[in-house]
């Protein structure tokens, strides 16, 4: 007889953690490290199973506490389960009916288990949002200070004032970025393969780094849809529609699309890719997205094989 693990469901919030156990119902923590490390203690030796949801960094230490205690959990996207309640009649939303909403998600649908947090991989994803939000802002003032007319002079000093500040601050970011990468080898490796790729930067290099832990550890058509570049059917009896990319990450997504500009106008192999898509009657923009679909391919093989790009 196969002894199936208790799945317990957590919904998060930044204050507490409601939870709901199959036996023993519901129960509400508060969302602190030595809670949490308190509420494990007795699950050590029940291999229970964790469904939560992605809320941002509210879930960042339970996450850690569970890596630390060796529980399997499932981080789920959001969406998912709010279908999934909408799908089984759920109307009502709180706290306590999405716990019990989480437990049952785990126990019908057994989501795969999460990989543990790897902290050095976090602290890189935190430095490349932070570049990101900086790098926006700075875009936005040097927008603000080529359609200045007429400002008067603080203004115009204190528009680029800002810039300067803003150009110092990506640089140390940067310069943080480059010597976590240089600190963590396995970061090291991967950033030394990615970079070996037409196409792939720094800035590229370090935004899958940060952003696509799975790269390498995936199948392609796997790769290719969490990267948001999976084509998806829309089919309905005898209606063929037009297949679009949806979901997946966005932001590397766009790092991806960049990364296949670069890379038709450097590599011999892509751009001839490329151009048998044009050919092909292929718009420029769908060719440009194929290309940095076969792109996540060939970067996701190359850190399974540990193997460096070959033109």
């Amino acid at each position: 007889m196969t002894l199936h693990p208790i799945c317990i469901g957590i919904d998060v919030a930044k204050a507490h953690l409601d939870l709901f156990h199959p036996v023993t119902g519901h129960h509400r923590i508060d969302n602190t490290a030595p809670a949490i490390e308190q509420w494990l203690q007795p699950l050590g030796g029940t291999d229970p199973f964790i469904v939560f949801e992605a809320t941002g960094g509210y879930d960042w230490v339970l996450r850690c506490a569970l890596g630390q205690a060796r529980i399997r959990h499932a981080r789920l996207n959001p969406t998912q389960a709010r279908r999934y309640a909408q799908a089984t009649g759920r109307l009502a939303k709180t706290d306590r009916i999405d716990a019990a909403m989480l437990c049952e998600l785990g126990e019908r649908l057994a989501p795969p288990p999460q990989e543990a947090v790897d902290a050095s991989r976090k602290h890189l994803s935190d430095l490349h949002k932070r570049r990101d939000q900086l790098t926006a802002e700075r875009a936005a003032e040097k927008v603000r200070l080529s359609e200045a007319r007429g400002l008067c002079q603080p203004v115009l000093a204190s528009l680029a004032a800002h810039i300067a500040w803003l150009d110092r601050a990506v640089g140390e970011l940067e310069a943080s970025i480059g010597l976590l990468i240089e600190q963590d080898g396995e970061l090291q490796r991967q950033a030394a393969l990615l970079r070996t790729a037409p196409g792939i930067g720094f800035v590229s290099a370090v935004t899958l780094l940060a952003l696509m832990p799975e790269l390498g550890l995936r199948q392609p058509g796997s790769i290719a849809a969490l990267s948001g570049l999976a084509p998806f059917n829309c089919d309905s009896g005898t209606m063929r529609g037009q297949r679009h990319i949806r979901g997946g990450r966005g932001r590397v997504r766009r790092a991806l699309y960049m990364a296949a500009l670069s890379a038709v106008r450097t590599n011999a192999r892509i751009r001839a890719f490329y151009q048998r898509l044009l050919d092909a009657g292929k718009p420029k923009k769908l060719a440009l997205i194929a290309v940095a679909r076969k792109l996540i391919t060939i970067l996701n093989a190359m850190l399974r094989d540990a193997k460096p790009f070959i033109a």
